[in-house]
Order: C-alpha cells, then sequence, then structure tokens
C-alpha cells in the first residue's frame, strides 16, 4: 500500500510539472510579424514636391526599407525608380531562402524587353515574396511603398546596415538631385523628353537608346 502511495505521489509531481511547463512555454510564446501582410500605411509628408513615407530608408540604388522589428524588414522600389522604369512586365527576385548582401543583386524587373536589376538595401535572408506584386507588377508602380512591395528580409545586421542608407531629413534633398540629374541626362540623352517639373517622364528609360539606356541603369540603379 505504501508503494503504491509513493508511486501515486510522483506521478502527481510530474504532471503538475508538466503542466506548468507547458503554460510557461505558452506565456512566453512571440508571434513573428506577418510577413504576407501589407505594410500599414505610411505617413506621407510633401517635401520639395515629394512624397516621402515616415520611417522608410533609401539605398542609393532606389530601393526602400521599413524596420519591422525583431530583424524583419520589408523591401520595395521608390516612386522615383517606378516612374523612370515605367510599366513593369515582370519581377524576378532572386531566391526565398536566399542569403543576400547589401549593394548585391536582389531582383531583376523587366520592361519592354530590358532587364533591369535592382540592389539590396540590407543584408540577410529573403524569408517571404510579395506574390500579388509578382503576379500583378503594376501594384509597384501605383503603389510602391505599401500594395507594391517586393519581398521581407530576415536581418540579424539590420541596424548597422540602416546606418548606409538615407534617411529622415536626406530623403528628399537625395530625391530632388536625382530627379535634377535625370534631368540633365534626358537633355543631353534625349532632349524631346526632358521636362521642367515633376517624377521623371514614366517609362523614359524604355524610351531611350540602348545606350542611353545603359547609362541611366549605372547612373540610378548602380548596376
Amino acid at each position: 500500500m505504501s508503494i503504491l502511495f509513493v508511486l501515486l505521489t510522483f506521478l502527481l509531481v510530474i504532471s503538475i510539472t508538466y503542466f506548468r511547463r507547458g503554460t510557461g512555454n505558452v506565456a512566453v510564446q512571440v508571434k513573428e510579424p506577418n510577413a504576407w501582410a501589407r505594410p500599414a500605411a505610411p505617413r506621407i509628408s510633401k517635401e520639395q514636391g515629394f512624397d516621402i513615407p515616415k520611417g522608410y530608408c533609401f539605398h542609393p540604388g532606389h530601393t526602400w526599407v521599413l524596420d519591422e522589428g525583431r530583424q524583419n524588414a520589408r523591401i520595395g522600389i521608390d516612386s522615383f525608380a517606378s516612374s523612370l522604369i515605367g510599366k513593369i512586365e515582370r519581377i524576378e527576385v532572386v531566391g526565398l531562402n536566399r542569403w543576400v548582401r547589401q549593394g548585391q543583386k536582389l531582383m531583376s524587373i523587366t520592361t519592354e524587353g530590358l532587364t533591369v536589376d535592382l540592389l539590396s538595401p540590407i543584408e540577410g535572408v529573403i524569408t517571404s515574396v510579395n506574390h500579388e506584386a509578382i503576379k500583378n507588377p503594376e501594384l509597384t508602380t501605383k503603389d510602391p511603398y505599401r500594395d507594391g512591395w517586393i519581398c521581407v528580409v530576415k536581418s540579424p545586421e539590420l541596424s548597422t546596415n540602416l546606418k548606409n542608407l538615407v534617411t529622415g531629413t536626406l530623403v528628399a534633398p537625395w530625391m530632388q538631385n536625382s530627379l535634377g540629374h535625370v534631368r540633365s541626362l534626358a537633355q543631353t540623352l534625349a532632349p524631346a523628353l526632358a521636362q521642367d517639373g515633376g517624377m521623371p517622364v514614366s517609362g523614359l528609360l524604355a524610351q531611350l537608346d540602348p545606350g542611353s539606356q545603359r547609362k541611366l541603369i549605372h547612373e540610378f540603379f548602380l548596376t
């Protein structure tokens, strides 16, 4: 009888320990950000004629990053790039679970037979791709900072990478400089397409001769 009592007591202690551990695990569980959800609508400020989304950081090659916490960052192309490229026919990301370095090729965009490589603004592993934008590339042109996002990257060195990007009050002057530069090049390469203000002529890149295309791609996308 005493042996049975000891066994029952032992089983009771094991059961209590098991359920306490289970409850503890549930209590500390933290959900990862939803990689498939679109980012929240950004706060847009009008600066020097540009719509600048607050909290976004920009690579000099005209891709953007939005830090979503827990080393996750959403990436897309900015409005300057989408205007310069114009109608996007196809978007190809280098691949899921692929490690990319900051400044390395992240995606290719095709327009009217011309393919443009764009660089990764940060370093990390590609954890998800926006299949809606892949199926309907027009989203990237219509809404580059929200529905048109391209992928999510898990970046252990995100805070360090962001220091190499254009942020805050520097964004508007940088955009203005890019616009001034493209106007100057357009006057030289294609005077009929030059303009006085606003974003570049939509699809300007595809309207140039191959040599001029290569020059603009190198100047603005750094590839």
